[in-house]
């Protein structure tokens, strides 16, 4: 089915850019986004797409996700004797 759909062009730029952002196509997007909204259904949607879809979705998810200003832990701090204390030793 196709739909047309009039946006104001503040609105279709800025869904361009977030496509983009996404690496994704604006259809695809779009697509993705109307499905969260009629995820409410009673079967969860992750069981209705093809493993395709699924494994589109995660990688979306994943270029979201890289864009972090956080520094990296230093290895002091993810060493295991700061790890672990004293409450987590086996008695």
């Amino acid at each position: 089915m196709a739909i047309l759909l009039k946006l104001d062009p503040e609105i279709e730029s800025r869904l361009i850019a977030q496509a983009t952002a996404q690496g994704t196509s604006v259809e695809i997007l779009l697509k993705t986004l109307v499905e969260g909204l009629l995820a409410n259904s009673s079967q969860p949607a992750s069981l209705t797409l093809s493993h395709q879809e699924r494994a589109e979705r995660f990688s979306n998810w994943v270029k979201n996700h890289t864009k972090s200003t956080a520094p990296p832990l230093s290895e002091q701090a993810i060493s295991r004797e700061n790890i672990y204390t004293r409450e987590d030793e086996i008695l």
